[in-house]
């Protein structure tokens, strides 16, 4: 399970956790000055939970309030002195009865977007210890959120998962598990555009990627993001007890698959001439999983015709690349699919006739985490409408209605297999308010509809696409008008209960005269 990344988080220090949230005060110093300018903000959502206004941090990373991502939860300032305003709010959900909280957010299909939450519990409902929860993105469990050593160490902590967009939203959402003693929070979310040639390898229909490690080695200090890197990701520094060199060169980031940051292969690791170079990284245990590895190398010598650097790349023995020849343009090799665990040793070789020691810059690591699944899009939209047209729905009805399985939207039951459809509906007695969407009729895997004893009104919709529907109990409502003829349709219909409704007009025959049929009317105004 992808491991949880700390960062400091008091004021000019760097927020975040395995790499910088925000910048540190020197890196604010050198904004200050006269120097470039600053490349326009990545593309995405910069949300600062809790928040009731926007806030600029970071390089001139806009922050904005989560009004309008989500409609759950209270909000609550951490009563710490000194602390970075990212980190200042955050939004926490009180409610157990829901099976999840959820923010939802625009997407594109098929966008690659790089997201990312930040957590700092800040003792805000006055407990010891922050509790452990888990967090979804879309339909798929990503990874349990425990911040507890961290926060004892006076740390934030964030995540981050490379996903694809699967259609007009991306959901991420919060989730309760058996063990957890309170109520789940956030202090930040960030949605980021990333580039299709950027990490374009991995299957995102079948998978998503959750950040392990993202460094940038033979260099100590703070982590470098934006503006170096146009796309906020956090590169960590990395230095163990090999030499540390300094490249004379830059590299062209557009000129890399992932495109790296300039500074991010400005120093290195190394060792001397026709020696091995041996690096632990990432210096956490990797538990046993598929993941994503890319490296990126960059002669530090100054570009000459008559200089080469060339070695073989090995990782916990397997042979990882042979003869590669690390120029001063740079090169960077990944496996999209390599199985570890344990420890991680990064082996470098060196050719025999290589004048110079094999050398690395920086690296990234991310655990392969297979997708949950997806409910049906058709059934998807026809539940988002359905929420929309309740003026008080669960608070869990946001994200996927259906999965995870455990943390499907409060009354509703789903196919356990793909693919996944709405079988039931179960709202009976909730106090819902509102209307019945036309947009139902789309629910055409649907069995059971129960939505007896509350105040919803208006027509009853044309269901006769509707052929699996086997129960609809719709009594003790305030809807009105006629009984649509189109239910004459519905085949495996056995019970429809209409009653103590405002309804009008005649019941139609096919209805009235229907073997096997349990209906109900009485309490309307019919003819």
């Amino acid at each position: 399970m992808p491991s949880p990344i700390a960062s400091p988080l008091l004021a000019f220090a760097v927020v975040a956790a395995a790499a910088a949230l925000l910048p540190s005060s020197s890196s604010q110093q050198q904004q200050q000055a006269p120097a470039a300018a600053v490349p326009p903000q990545p593309r995405g959502f910069y949300i600062n939970c809790g928040s009731s206004g926007k806030e600029v941090q970071g390089g001139s990373i806009k922050w904005i309030p989560d009004d309008g991502f989500t409609a759950v939860g209270n909000v609550s300032a951490i009563d710490k002195p000194d602390l970075l305003p990212v980190l200042a709010t955050l939004r926490y959900f009180p409610d157990a009865t829901a099976r999840k909280y959820c923010y939802q957010l625009p997407a594109v299909k098929g966008t690659r977007y790089l997201v990312r939450t930040t957590y700092f519990y800040g003792g805000f409902d006055g407990g010891k210890d922050p509790p452990v929860f888990d967090q979804i993105v879309d339909g798929t469990r990503w990874s349990a959120v425990n911040t507890t050593d961290n926060y004892r160490r006076g740390m934030s902590t964030y995540f981050e998962v490379v996903v694809q967009g699967q259609g007009k939203t991306l959901s991420v959402c919060l989730a309760r598990r058996p063990e957890t003693a309170s109520s789940p929070f956030i202090s930040a979310l960030e949605v980021i555009d990333l580039d299709d040639s950027m990490y374009n390898t991995t299957d995102y229909g079948r998978y998503a990627m959750s950040t392990v490690a993202r460094s940038r080695f033979g260099c100590k200090g703070e982590i470098l993001s934006y503006p170096d890197d146009p796309y906020n990701r956090y590169w960590a520094p990395f230095a163990d007890a090999n030499p540390m060199v300094e490249s004379h060169s830059s590299i062209a980031p557009g000129d890399f698959w992932n495109q790296p940051p300039a500074k991010a292969l400005k120093a290195g690791v190394t060792t001397s001439r026709g020696k091995k170079l041996t690096v632990q990284w990432p210096q956490a245990e990797l538990p046993a999983a598929t993941y994503y590895v890319a490296l990126y190398f960059q002669d530090s010598r100054t570009a000459s015709p008559y200089s080469w650097r060339v070695f073989d790349v090995a990782i916990n023995g397997q042979e990882f690349f042979r003869g590669l020849n690390a120029s001063a343009s740079g090169v960077m090799v990944y496996s999209s699919m390599m199985q570890l665990s344990g420890k991680t040793e990064i082996l470098l070789t060196p050719n025999d006739t290589s004048p110079v020691g094999p050398l690395i810059n920086a690296g990234e690591i991310y655990q392969i985490v297979p997708l949950g699944g997806k409910t049906v899009t058709r059934d998807v939209v026809a539940m988002e409408d359905l929420a929309s047209s309740f003026k008080n729905p669960p608070p869990d009805w946001a994200g996927d209605p259906c999965l995870p399985q455990q943390h499907s939207w409060t009354g509703v039951e789903c196919s356990k297999e793909p693919p996944v459809r709405v079988l039931s509906v179960d709202l009976k007695n909730h106090g819902l308010s509102g209307m019945l969407p036309d947009s139902i009729g789309n629910l055409t895997g649907v069995q059971t509809i129960y939505l007896s004893g509350n105040k919803l009104s208006g027509s009853i919709p044309d269901m006769s696409s509707m052929h699996t529907l086997t129960a609809l109990r719709l009594d003790g409502n305030q809807f009105s008008g006629t009984i649509n003829p189109s239910m004459e349709k519905l085949v495996n219909l056995k019970e429809l209960y209409l009653n103590n409704n405002n309804l009008t007009g005649k019941i139609p025959g096919g209805l009235k005269n229907k073997a096997g049929l349990d209906l109900r009317t009485e309490g309307n105004k019919f003819e």
